[in-house]
């Protein structure tokens, strides 16, 4: 008998029971805060401004690299993944590892394109029960992408000075 997994992917390691549980816990959770936040009133913007569009954007970024990439955050990933590789300014490289759920969390822990939707809808509950406490966290995670890419350009300024004098010499 042919499982859905196998039917979806020839080599049938798709972990798809994993995936569908951690889609109902997605889905619960914004259920819940649905109806915790209905019950005690929290009243929805009539809008969201673009900067603060942009804001939970930098603040879902920055996060979703920091529970996927970050040295230090290894100690969340390392049930579910292994590290693979070294990334680029010191990050790390992780890819998931085991069975069904398992391997379905692996996968979310180690992509920050997955992670970005959990960080990003997080965000967006927090912004609608406490939109100044929101854009303050994600003012500072804001910031902390900033200075990564002032860390990049920095080093890509050395960089250039360096092969400039080792070209001149």
């Amino acid at each position: 008998m042919t499982t859905d997994a196998e039917r979806y992917d020839e080599q049938g390691d798709v972990p798809l029971g994993g995936y569908a549980a951690l889609v109902s816990v997605f889905t619960a959770g914004a259920g819940t805060f649905a109806v915790l936040a209905r019950r005690r009133g929290v009243q929805l913007p009539d809008e969201v401004p673009p900067w603060d569009v942009v804001l939970m954007g930098a603040g879902a970024y920055k996060a979703s690299r920091l529970v996927t990439r970050d040295k230090v955050t290894s100690v969340l990933r390392a049930p579910f993944t292994r590290r693979a590789d070294e990334g680029e300014a010191n990050e790390v490289i992780d890819e998931p590892r085991g069975r069904g759920l398992r391997r379905a969390i692996g996968d979310l822990l180690s992509c920050p394109f997955c992670t970005s939707a959990w960080a990003a809808g997080t965000l967006v509950c927090s912004y609608a029960a406490a939109p100044r406490l929101t854009r303050l966290v994600c003012g500072g995670l804001g910031a902390l992408t900033v200075a990564d890419w002032l860390q990049y350009a920095w080093a890509w300024t050395q960089q250039t000075e360096q092969r400039e004098q080792t070209q001149g010499s």
